[in-house]
This record gives C-alpha cells, structure tokens and sequence, in this order.
C-alpha cells in the first residue's frame, strides 16, 4: 500500500516569478507535485520539453535531472509539493495529468494541499500526507471516466436512454411503451429489441422494469417509505404489482428484502447482462 509524507519545508506551497526566470538544471531528489495557477512554464527532462499551463498537474520523480523556463511575457504562479513515497515499485509512470476534466477530484485535492499549507490546522501534516497519496493513486489511475459510457453503447441505445432520462427527471421511474422507446431510438421496434436482446439479452421494456427494480433497493433499505410510495416512485400502480414483480426477479417479497442485509440479498439485476452501462446515463446515477 502506498504512503506519502511531506518533504519538509517543501510545501505545499506556492511560488511567483518574475517573466523570463529559469530554475535548473537540478536532479530531484523527491517526488514533487507541480501546477500552474497563472502564467505559462515549459518544462525539461532528457528529450522531453513539456508545455505547462493552468489546469495541468506535472508529478516529477527522483532522480529526473529537469529544468524549468518560467513565461517570458507576464509573472507566474505555480503551487508545488514535495514529498516522498513508500510501498511502491518504481515504474514508468506519466508526466502529467489535466485537472480540468468534469468528473476528476484531483484539482479539488490540489486547493485542498494548498489549504492545508496556508491554514495548518493540527495534524495537518498527516492530513496532506493521505491526501498526496489519494493524489497519487488518482494521477496513476488515469482520466476519470466523463461520457465514455454512451460511446460503448449502440447509438439508438444511447438515444433512447435519453428519453428515458427526460422521463423520469422529476425522480419517478415511470415505465415507457416499446413504440416510444423505438420512436426516441429513432429505429423500428423490431430492431431495437434485436439490438438490446444482442447486448443485455433482454428487451429494451424489460430492461427498463429491471432498472426500475433496482431503483427500489436503496428506498428499501435507507428510507422508511411503505411500499405504495416505493411502488409509486419507481413506476408501479400499486404495492401489489410491485411485489409481484419484484418478487419474480429477486426470488422473495420487497418486505423480506428489507430485513435482509445487502451481503446476503439477491444480486441486483443491474448488475447482470451490462444494464450497469444503462443504470449509468439515468438520473440520479
């Protein structure tokens, strides 16, 4: 498991300079997060000249011999952190990340540091040590995913997931008639239940009762609704016909679900057949 701990007056701190300032050569003799928050900066390492601007996340490790050339024009600011790592196996890991994507943590955790090392609240050294190392394992981990389901999706599923999802933006998950669904995937019935019985194995109307089902689980478990308002919410006339298919999926009533700890239930049926892919572009998800 990796930790990290803070170089010591090393950050996380943040430093200006005046147009056309250099620093370096220098061989690193720690890891060193670094991004910009004004101002431009190229960065060099062996062959590899690195643009930096605003919203880009540069992770240097030891032993790298770089330098840095500071924008020639106007002043910059960047913010840096030393720190040191224990518990991993030295790799061929990447440069630098963008902390712009709409999905991704890691320019919150940034301002995050930076707070830690202007306020230093007590134990705010171990507290910036955990957030480094969630800081790292992010950087490693890659791009958070932003709308990259939809393009794993055939393209009449993804439009008619959409209409689904203006459906039930007031939060009730109201079923849709199978022409209505062909209507909003802009194909026949006919071969948007062939497409959705190729990908997920069943058709498009019961893929939506299984999502539906599903939506069910947490109301049972977290909310002390009766099971007219559950059935209400996720789509269903009445109690009775709620457990009726509730039961036929999950192989006992919605009563029995709720006295039954999420370890031992039945498995959710948006977790089998790839409707995970489809729970993910509806509200609330």
């Amino acid at each position: 498991m990796i930790s990290a701990d803070l170089v010591h007056r090393l950050g996380p701190t943040v430093a200006d300079y005046p147009p056309g300032s250099t620093f370096g050569p220098r061989d690193a003799r720690s890891y060193q997060f670094v991004w910009l928050l004004r101002g431009s900066a190229t960065w060099l390492w062996d062959d590899v000249l690195l643009p930096l601007t605003p919203g880009k996340l540069l992770l240097i490790q030891p032993g790298m011999r770089d330098s840095f050339r500071w924008d020639t024009r106007t002043p910059t600011r960047h913010a840096y952190v030393h720190f040191t790592l224990t518990g991993h196996a030295q790799a061929d890991w990447p440069l630098v990340r963008d902390l712009t994507g709409r999905h991704d943590p890691m320019g919150a955790l940034c301002k995050y540091l930076l707070w830690l090392g202007t306020e230093c609240p007590p134990a705010w050294q171990v507290q910036a040590g955990e957030t480094l190392r969630l800081l790292v394992l992010i950087f490693l981990a890659g791009p958070a995913p932003t709308e990259s389901t939809p393009a794993t999706l055939p393209e009449p599923v993804v439009a008619m997931m959409r209409a689904v999802r203006e459906h039930w933006s007031d939060g009730l998950a109201r079923p849709m008639p199978m022409r209505q669904l062909a209507t909003a995937a802009q194909v026949s019935p006919s071969t948007l239940c062939r497409t959705f019985r190729r990908r997920f194995g069943v058709g498009p109307v019961a893929a939506i009762e299984l999502l539906r089902l599903a939506r069910a689980e947490p109301l049972l478990w977290q909310s002390n609704l009766s099971m007219h308002a559950i059935a209400v919410q996720c789509g269903f006339a009445d109690a009775y016909h709620f457990s009726r298919r509730f039961r036929a999926i999950y192989g006992m009533a919605p009563t029995t679900f709720r006295l039954t700890a999420p370890e031992t239930a039945p498995p959710s049926p948006a977790e089998s057949g790839g409707l995970a892919a489809l729970q993910s572009l509806l509200p609330g998800t």
